[in-house]
């Protein structure tokens, strides 16, 4: 793992050696990692969303390989977003649905739905085998602020049926959504979109400017949820500008 430095701030960051893409296995793939020592891990980390990386357990990273730029770092401006019409009927369809904002500590009912989820949506990929220690390693971290959104059916006698689990980062001016999972028993109330629709509105309810959804993939079929939200911002490296109806499509 090669390593740089930020001459001003001296920020050190890592190259990771190359890898087989989590997108594309056929491709390899390389990281800018921020260095995960660095007890100021906190303080970056809201400077590093601006810069198109994202956070993964204590990792912070950014797709960094050689000849591919297909990994664009997306986030939505809260205050212009409004929901489409298919996004309308998905709030619609889960009007019953209630959310809970609990802190990032793992339940039983939080793995086993996790499991579930990586069982019908990852089988044979290799996260279908994680258990607790990975669920921590992956979703908890130990320095940001994050948040677990937990999602359940109406239930007059304690809390319903949990549905589904966005695991959310907050910093001052924005939310980071870094994974949703969901029972897919329920895929057709189509919650992963329902859970970025409630983080735009728990952001604009505290007056947070961006939600940030990792990144989008022109052509990835996982992907391709992330460019119906509208408007859209991408980082090309240097700015975050919208992204037009061509790009984005």
């Amino acid at each position: 793992m090669g390593s740089e430095h930020h001459n001003s701030d001296d920020l050190r960051l890592f190259h990771t050696s190359e890898h087989p893409c989590g997108y594309w296995p056929e491709r390899a793939a390389r990281d800018l990692v921020l260095d995960p020592r660095d007890p100021r891990l906190a303080h970056w980390y809201p400077l590093a969303l601006g810069w198109g990386f994202r956070r993964s357990g204590d990792i912070v990273y950014r797709p960094h390989c050689g000849a591919c730029r297909a990994c664009v770092a997306v986030r939505i401006p809260v205050d212009r977003f409004t929901p489409n019409r298919s996004q309308r009927r998905t709030l619609a369809r889960n009007a019953d649905v209630q959310m809970r904002v609990c802190p990032t500590h793992r339940t039983e009912e939080q793995l086993a739905l996790y499991r579930r989820y990586l069982g019908t949506r990852h089988a044979g990929g290799g996260m279908d085998s994680h258990g607790p220690s990975e669920f921590d390693q992956f979703l908890i971290g130990s320095w940001s602020e994050g948040r677990f959104l937990e999602f359940r059916e109406p239930c007059d006698k304690g809390p319903g049926k949990l549905l589904a689990v966005a695991v959310t980062d907050m910093t001052d001016d924005a939310l980071s959504a870094v994974y949703t999972f969901y029972d897919p028993d329920h895929a057709d109330r189509g919650l992963g979109t329902f859970a970025i629709l409630r983080q735009i509105e728990w952001a604009r309810s505290q007056g947070r400017a961006h939600v940030y959804l990792g990144y989008w993939l022109a052509g990835h079929g996982k992907m391709d949820y992330k460019r119906r939200f509208r408007p859209l911002e991408g980082f090309d490296g240097r700015h975050w500008r919208e992204l037009d109806d061509g790009e984005a499509a």
